[in-house]
């Protein structure tokens, strides 16, 4: 039987397994088809800078920070962040979002982007990014595609098409 107690620790290749089942059950066959999933296709996401949530050794959460470029500005896309449905409300996603962006930061990143409701990533410091040259590989709602500055004025004079850090600029 699982207790409710929930550790936080850096993800770890042994994760991999039950972090797919996590974002299967959170966001389905449809995940492929969005722009941000085509950005992650370019290459590898930063294990030091995504988390899980633990009850023992089960994941019941994760957060993935990702490098990419926006024309010639290095930045993060985040996500996904997800939790199983038995562990949701309990503040899971919120701890995940704490650390990776606190890691974020201490790693001496300036800007992360995601695509997300406002609603829900407003505390952690996003805002939504309209009126910047910024292009993600497919169209996303203009509501839901939003920024976070880890340093004041990051996102200043920030334009060009989002891609993964490792892929080639088209």
């Amino acid at each position: 039987m699982l207790t409710h107690v929930v550790t936080y620790a850096p993800e770890e290749p042994v994760h991999d397994a039950a972090i797919e089942d996590i974002n299967k059950e959170a966001f389905g066959p449809g995940r492929f088809t969005r722009a941000a999933y085509r950005i992650r296709e370019g290459g590898a996401h930063d294990r030091a800078l995504s988390f899980v949530a633990l009850n023992g050794e089960h994941v019941v959460g994760s957060v993935r920070l990702t490098p990419i470029q926006i024309g010639a500005t290095s930045a993060l896309l985040l996500g996904p962040l997800a939790v199983r449905p038995a562990w949701k409300n309990q503040g899971i996603g919120a701890a995940l979002m704490r650390a990776s962006m606190e890691e974020a930061r201490v790693a001496g990143h300036h800007l992360v982007i995601l695509v997300g409701d406002e609603s829900y990533y407003a505390p952690f410091g996003f805002r939504q990014i309209s009126g910047h040259q910024i292009e993600m590989p497919a169209p996303v709602d203009p509501a839901r595609f939003l920024a976070c500055e880890l340093k004041p004025r990051s996102l200043e004079n920030v334009q060009g098409r989002v891609r993964h850090a490792a892929a080639s600029q088209d």
